[in-house]
Order: C-alpha cells, then sequence, then structure tokens
C-alpha cells in the first residue's frame, strides 16, 4: 500500500501439523481458505513442501517468511495459477484444481507485482477490471476514492509511481467487492502515509464487512499490527503458527535460567515443580514455558539443592527475534 492423491494423502493427515477436516458446506463454519498437504517441487527445489492452512472468515491472515522462502509460490497454488504437486486447495468449500473458475469468483487478489495496462489511464483500467467482474460504476468510483486516486485518474498507468502503481493493482482487487482478499507483499512501493492507509482499509474491510484478508510479507512490524493470526513459512515449511493476541502473553510466560548444573536442574524442576515444557538450548541455558510457578519458588529448589543461580529472567521476545529463531537468525 496463488491434485490430491488419496491413499497416500489419507495416511499423512495426521502426522501433518495443521491438517484437521473440514466442512464441505456452505456454512458460516467452512474455512473460507483450505489447504492440506500442499507441495510444489520444480526439478532442483521443494518449494513448498506439507503446508497445511485454515483461515476463516473476517480474519486477517499474516504469511511471514523470507524471500524464496514459499510465500509467493503458496499464493499461486491458493489462487489456481500453478498445480500442487500433491495436496489441495479449498476456497469456501470449493476444490480450486476442480473447479477454479467457481472457487476465485469471490477473490480479489495481488501476486508479486502490481500489474496494468500502461498505455491506458488509471480510469481507463478500472473500465476493463468493471466490465470483467460485471460491477457497476458506483463501485469503481469508490474503489478510487479508498485507495486515494482521485488526482491520478487521468494519467496513464505507466507513467505513475511504483506506490500508486501498488494503489491502482488494490483498487482494482477490491473492485468486485470479494469476500477474500490474497495479497502478496501490498505495501511494496508505498510510503509510510500509504502503508498506514493501506492497513486501515484492510482492517476495516475485515472488521466491517467480514472480509478475509490473507497478506504475504516480509515486513515484520507491519504484519505484526495488521493481522490476526500469523504463519511463519522458512525453505517452504510452515513453522510456525500463532495468534497475534497471545504471542504476548505466551512470551511473558516462558523464562531464562542459568545455572552451575543445568541437567541437574532440568531433572529438579521436572520432578519438584512438575515443570514439562523444559529444553536446555546450546548456550547450556534453561528455558521453561506455560510455567504457573512463581521466580521465587524456582531460585529457592535450586539454590536450596546446592546449585548456583547465575541468572533467572523472564524471555521477552517480539516478533522479530521470534521470527529470527524460526528461520535461523542472520543468512
Amino acid at each position: 500500500m496463488s491434485d490430491e492423491t488419496k491413499s497416500p494423502l489419507a495416511a499423512r493427515k495426521k502426522s501433518v501439523k495443521g491438517c484437521a477436516g473440514t466442512n464441505r458446506g456452505s456454512d458460516a463454519n467452512t474455512p473460507v481458505i483450505f489447504a492440506e498437504d500442499l507441495c510444489k517441487r520444480y526439478p532442483e527445489i521443494m518449494a513448498v513442501d506439507s503446508l497445511c492452512l485454515k483461515v476463516g472468515r473476517g480474519e486477517i491472515y499474516g504469511f511471514l517468511g523470507r524471500n524464496g522462502a514459499g510465500k509467493t509460490t503458496t499464493i499461486r497454488m491458493l489462487l489456481g495459477l500453478i498445480r500442487p504437486t500433491r495436496g489441495r486447495v479449498l476456497l469456501f468449500g470449493k476444490d480450486v484444481s476442480k473447479d477454479r473458475r467457481t472457487a476465485v469468483s469471490s477473490v480479489g487478489s495481488l501476486v508479486e507485482t502490481a500489474t496494468s495496462y500502461p498505455t491506458l489511464t488509471v480510469r481507463e483500467n478500472l473500465e476493463i477490471q468493471r466490465r470483467l467482474t460485471g460491477t457497476g460504476r458506483e463501485a469503481m468510483e469508490h474503489a478510487i476514492a479508498v485507495l486515494g486516486l482521485k488526482e491520478q485518474v487521468n494519467r496513464r498507468a505507466g507513467r505513475l509511481s511504483l506506490g500508486n502503481k501498488q494503489r491502482l493493482a488494490l483498487a482494482r482487487a477490491i473492485l468486485h467487492s470479494p469476500r477474500l482478499l490474497i495479497l502478496d507483499e501490498p505495501a511494496n512501493g508505498l510510503d509510510p502515509a500509504g502503508i498506514v492507509e493501506i492497513r486501515r482499509l484492510l482492517r476495516r474491510l475485515a472488521d466491517e464487512q467480514k472480509i478475509t484478508v490473507f497478506v504475504s510479507s516480509h515486513i515484520l512490524g507491519e504484519i505484526n499490527q495488521l493481522a490476526d493470526r500469523i504463519g511463519i513459512i522458512h525453505r517452504g515449511r510452515l513453522v510456525e503458527e500463532f495468534d497475534i493476541r497471545q504471542a504476548e502473553t505466551k512470551a511473558q510466560d516462558r523464562l531464562e535460567i542459568r545455572t552451575s548444573d543445568p541437567e541437574r536442574a532440568m531433572i529438579l524442576l521436572r520432578t519438584n515443580l512438575g515443570i514439562d515444557e523444559i529444553k536446555l538450548r546450546e548456550d547450556r541455558g534453561i528455558e521453561i514455558g506455560g510455567a504457573a510457578v512463581q521466580p521465587a519458588v524456582i531460585a529457592r529448589l535450586l539454590v536450596e539443592a546446592g546449585l548456583e543461580l547465575r541468572a533467572l529472567c523472564p524471555i521477552r521476545e517480539d516478533l522479530e527475534a521470534r521470527f529470527m529463531r524460526l528461520t535461523g537468525g542472520e543468512p
């Protein structure tokens, strides 16, 4: 401001994270996006590997990953633009590989780069889109207004700035009042004010019209402010998925412990305090999560057992730190 193989798939369902079943009807409980065991293999690389997604009505789902992680390949499969090597995609309960036209009829999208007819004006570009989608003229005027294109309507699209080209692409995406928006890097080329405007627009569409938004990006701060739920993809795999509203609480529930004998400390914590969510990191620090035990109780236990307690502190991990941890730190 994109085939299912029955018997192997059935055998894999229980082992693939997030591949729960879905309703087939058109009721409100049917996921807007349902991707199951989604894979895309090219001769030299597995671009997307065993990916499972479920996105509900009115939700803004942030799809985070580094460049080359598999974001755009996933989006192109969601939209039926490329065929999966394995797995399937349902949009509104409709299988994209079997009936793409019906499945994507209520979808607006922006994939990779903003495209337009460069020799036509902004208005002419939108008029073509309006006719293709059978949309009324009032919808076109509304899109022009909400995307801030009034001063650009008579300019040729090829002469627009990168940010205004992005606005035009977004205007085309929302022109027919879709129930689902799938956007690949929508803030590309926008200045800070434009990014805020697009964020507010998407938030308003989700909150007021219950439009589902699936947005991919590598801009962590923007997704953190926009999304309801975040999925992080790395090397083609969905490595973590979490509700943004719970992320802060979960981070505060984790503790870092450093002691003279971490292995013995872990045994004490498990047996005496019943702490099961515990791990020994490579740097010999102990990390515990989800613990209801007060730090003072942990400190007293370890000191009374004769261990030297060197550090006991909460871990407050923001989205950037979480992303870097899950995707391997600095490249």
